[in-house]
């Protein structure tokens, strides 16, 4: 569509723009956070258990188009990691309520769908293996579109992908590409598409007489940071909102470099993510463009301070992050 054509076509010309966060707990009720975006807005987040999320009216010529089974069961199972990722998908100030952009969009597209939403957090891989067996639906999980996973499943896009290089403040790093990151001790998350781009960009500086990245895996976020503030590692490559949202929460970190999840040519998508030929992809990407058009797809965006990610229309299967060079 000619409104997302233009936005990847500007995305080729340089590196995506960084979204600036700040943020501060409350001190009474650790319950809320404020959040600015670049533009200067400030958001205030809700991260209690109580979150009156956005709601859309049903919209039966959509919702007939799902497929059968999943209409007479009458829920929308949706898959989402269970790695606690602020402001994408985390736990609310009770450690249970999964909370989050993520689930407010897939919440969204379930009233259009006329579906009851079911959230079943897992961990990242389980995603893709839950997927393949039918038992979720659909993934709303920051799942980038990339020409590898188009062969296994169908994406309806809702969010650009921006990835962040955090490290600790004052580290003097700056990151733009692949020289900035020979020879240092880089943390990803395994099976990503961060992981894919650091991969690659690896080969490269080893093409190029440079030294490789030295690439460390943890287990979860907080071993990474631990890492990262005991200098065993140089910088963490995750998706930008979290990367932010970390650094100023923290006041310990910051994001020194972004960039586009599909690399310097291509503007990343995150997308709704199903089985390939499930059926489902179109009536998901009719529900997404509904509350693009009604307005409540904006709410929710600026509700988690992320209003920069927003896309003009849903695709289905648009170009994604390249194979990985051999």
């Amino acid at each position: 569509m000619p409104a997302s054509i233009a936005r990847r076509t500007a995305a080729a010309l340089g590196l995506t723009a960084a979204l600036a966060l700040s943020a501060c707990g409350n001190p009474d009720d650790g319950a809320t956070a404020e959040v600015a975006a670049a533009n200067g807005d400030t958001t205030k987040i809700n991260r209690s258990p109580d979150q009156n999320r956005v709601t859309t009216e049903k919209v039966e010529a959509i919702a007939e188009r799902v497929p059968e089974e999943i209409r007479k069961r009458g829920t929308l199972e949706v898959v989402n990691s269970s790695g606690s990722a602020a402001p994408l998908t985390f736990y609310a100030t009770d450690n249970k309520t999964v909370i989050g952009v993520e689930p407010d969009i897939a919440s969204l597209v379930a009233d259009v769908l006329g579906l009851k939403l079911r959230l079943n957090p897992v961990s990242w891989e389980n995603i893709f293996v839950g997927l393949d067996s039918a038992k979720y639906d659909v993934g709303f999980s920051n799942i980038t579109v990339t020409e590898e996973r188009k062969e296994k499943y169908d994406f309806a896009t809702y969010r650009e992908d921006n990835l962040g290089f955090e490290a600790k403040k004052g580290s003097g790093l700056k990151i733009s590409g692949p020289a900035d990151v020979a020879g240092l001790t880089v943390a990803v998350s395994s099976g990503t598409n961060q992981e894919k781009l650091l991969v690659e960009w690896s080969k490269e500086n080893e093409k190029a007489g440079r030294e490789p990245v030295d690439i460390k895996y943890y287990q979860n976020d907080s071993d990474t940071y631990l890492a990262l503030q005991s200098g065993r590692i140089d910088v963490y490559l995750g998706p930008n909102p979290t990367a932010a949202y970390h650094a100023a929460s923290s006041g310990k970190t910051q994001v020194v470099g972004t960039y586009s999840g599909a690399g310097a040519t291509l503007q990343g998508l995150i997308a709704a993510t199903t089985k390939k030929d499930s059926g489902l992809a179109e009536p998901l990407a009719d529900a997404l463009n509904e509350v693009i058009d009604n307005g409540t797809y904006a709410k929710v965006l600026k509700r988690w301070g992320l209003s920069d990610e927003a896309v003009t229309a849903s695709e289905i299967n648009p170009p994604g992050l390249p194979r990985t060079a051999s």
